[in-house]
């Protein structure tokens, strides 16, 4: 294993730590998703529940969790790293608990709407055309996930978003996007933030001096 650590990385390491572990909430809900902010607190044994909608999760500090499951499944333990982005489909009764010393964050995408399985055909599909910065987390007919890097001062070229979507930071963002008509905004979030976004076409600059990373989750409903 290699020992000598890019200073750059360091960095992008220290930027990701910075997420505060916040109180749970509802950041927003529409018809196609609700989302919310959980906070997991360590060793509290949660009640039995259930989840009737499949969900995206994602992860915004490290921790482990142990599951107990009704349906005779064995426990089992997870280790979550900070980013870390899992598909829970809708499951039997469940009772989670925090084993790791530190209380961490986790946003949930509930889908309401069935997915549709569609496929974006666009020429300008930035995991075609933009492979450096948008890479493929996992597909499924209800969701396309991607995961976004761009380094300080980065650019990735012009692209659309042709599915409704949320974005979820892991950064804090600082970006000059110019759309299609040429129509300037500088557009900041702080990590941890999670938005709505619709039908898009356009360029973004990274105006930070720290690499930035997202993901995204467009939704086929």
């Amino acid at each position: 294993m290699k020992t000598k650590v890019n200073a750059a990385v360091l960095m992008f390491c220290a930027t990701l730590g910075a997420i505060n572990v916040e109180p749970s909430g509802t950041l927003f809900e529409n018809d196609q998703v609700r989302v919310i902010r959980a906070y997991e607190k360590p060793h509290l044994k949660g009640k039995f529940h259930a989840h009737a909608q499949n969900r995206v999760l994602i992860y915004l500090q490290p921790g482990q969790q142990r599951f107990e499951y009704q349906d005779g499944r064995p426990p089992e333990v997870f280790h979550w790293q900070t980013g870390e982005v899992k598909w829970s489909p809708a499951d039997g009764m469940h009772s989670p608990e925090v084993i790791s010393n530190d209380a961490f964050n986790i946003v949930e995408i509930e889908l309401k709407r069935p997915g549709t399985g569609t496929t974006i055909t666009s020429n300008l599909d930035p995991v075609k055309i933009d492979p450096k910065h948008y890479k493929l987390e996992f597909e499924n007919p209800q969701v396309r996930v991607l995961r976004v890097k761009i380094e300080a001062h980065g650019t990735a070229p012009m692209h659309e978003h042709s599915l409704n979507r949320v974005t979820v930071f892991l950064t804090d963002q600082e970006f000059r996007v110019t759309d299609s008509h040429g129509e300037i905004k500088i557009m900041k979030h702080k990590a941890g933030d999670a938005v709505w976004g619709t039908p898009t076409t356009h360029t973004e600059e990274n105006l930070s001096n720290d690499p930035f990373e997202v993901v995204v989750v467009e939704l086929k409903s």
